[in-house]
């Protein structure tokens, strides 16, 4: 029989994993499929509701011989020291599924499973809407601002995953991808053979694309062809033009005014290549910037000036704000909600927020969006957005 101080001592433990948020917790792993339940509309914006999940990695060899704190500490910024000694403390945080002390030293290929309340960042509430469902093919028109497939802090709030959720379309494969900024049409293959196809028909060079951009400023009659190299820089999240044939990967792009009224033109885009921000970056140094890409509208052009750049920039800025009124007065009637629909986490350094911090700001859409795919035999289609309209 368990003496009285036993007792005492189990109820203590008790207590304590009640105010670390343990007790009743269900992890979530990648295997926890995306349900219609999990996401929260507000103010215009698609929320996940937060939720517990293990995230995994195996020390590296430049980890092995530090503290497990002091490699949290250090590798995983963005949380204060003490919480990660207090997850270590409570398990939150574990070495080959056991509990370690603080002072615990890693070796090499340990797995490390950091068990946390996952704040998924917020996405515009537009839905993902559904082209053409065909027994090996799905297409659909991606909103902006939404990611294509699980990335960096997003999983559920993703095409796919807002697709597997409210449709139960799964298993989807992406057979390209559109910037998240980036709107229009999304090829998903519904099987491994079909998105290999495609794959071979995009590597060999016999899909064409086309995207529509709306820039500042008069965009030339006549065609243009840019062929200059791009130079990304992963830190910078931004990519550059480069003169010097030596720097850089080789891209090509097509552009052909639609129409133009004075202020802004309406320009179809189709790149050769597949760079990173290729369009934007092409289209910058054309002299004609996307009219509201604040990445590289404000930066110098490299080609031809333009004249009413900060007065465009402003006409773009204003017509954002009006487009956010307007969706977020359509969202309102969609079950808004608050952030007293999740649980409250003590140890998370996101709560009481719904969204993580670093994501409250109020992010638009950028004006350039995909309407057409096509290759050996087939074509797929997107509808034009409204701000393609410059009447």
């Amino acid at each position: 029989m368990a003496s009285v101080e036993q007792l005492n001592n189990d109820e203590q433990e008790e207590k304590e994993e009640e105010s670390m948020g343990v007790g009743e917790i269900v992890w979530q792993t990648p295997a926890n499929p995306p349900q219609r339940s999990d996401y929260i509309f507000h103010n215009g914006r698609r929320h996940v509701r937060p939720y517990y999940f293990e995230f995994i990695a195996h020390v590296k060899n430049r980890w092995a011989g530090k503290t497990i704190v002091d490699l949290f500490a250090e590798e995983f910024k963005g949380r204060p020291y003490e919480y990660f000694v207090d997850a270590v403390k409570c398990g939150r945080i574990q070495v080959d599924g056991e509990m370690v002390p603080v002072s615990y030293i890693v070796k090499s290929s340990q797995k490390i499973s950091h068990f946390l309340h996952r704040h998924e960042p917020p996405v515009m509430a537009w839905d993902v809407k559904i082209l053409k469902e065909e027994a090996e093919v799905l297409t659909v028109c991606k909103p902006a601002s939404v990611p294509v497939h699980p990335c960096g802090q997003y999983r559920k709030n993703t095409v796919v995953g807002i697709l597997q959720a409210e449709h139960g379309l799964a298993p989807l494969f992406p057979i390209h991808r559109l910037d998240r900024l980036v709107s229009g049409l999304l090829i998903l293959a519904r099987n491994a053979s079909k998105a290999d196809l495609f794959r071979q028909q995009i590597e060999s060079g016999l899909v064409k694309k086309q995207y529509l951009a709306k820039v500042v400023g008069v965009f030339p009659e006549e065609e243009q062809v840019v062929d200059v190299n791009i130079n990304y820089n992963a830190r910078e999240g931004k990519s550059t033009a480069e003169d010097t044939p030596t720097k850089g990967k080789a891209a090509q792009t097509k552009f052909t005014r639609v129409c133009s009224d004075g202020v802004h033109s309406i320009v179809l885009c189709e790149p050769i290549t597949g760079r990173t921000h290729q369009i934007r970056v092409h289209l910058q140094y054309t002299g004609y910037p996307i009219a509201n890409d604040a990445l590289y509208l404000t930066k110098e052009t490299s080609g031809r000036s333009v004249q009413k750049t900060t007065a465009d920039g402003a006409a773009a800025i204003s017509a954002c704000s009006r487009a956010r009124d307007i969706q977020e007065d359509c969202v309102h009637a969609r079950n808004e909600k608050s952030n007293e629909d999740f649980r409250i986490d003590p140890m998370c350094t996101n709560c009481p927020n719904l969204a993580p911090k670093g994501y409250d700001r109020e992010e638009e859409g950028l004006w350039l969006h995909c309407v057409q795919y096509s290759g050996p035999g087939w074509i797929y289609e997107c509808p034009y957005p409204e701000w393609a309209s410059l009447k």
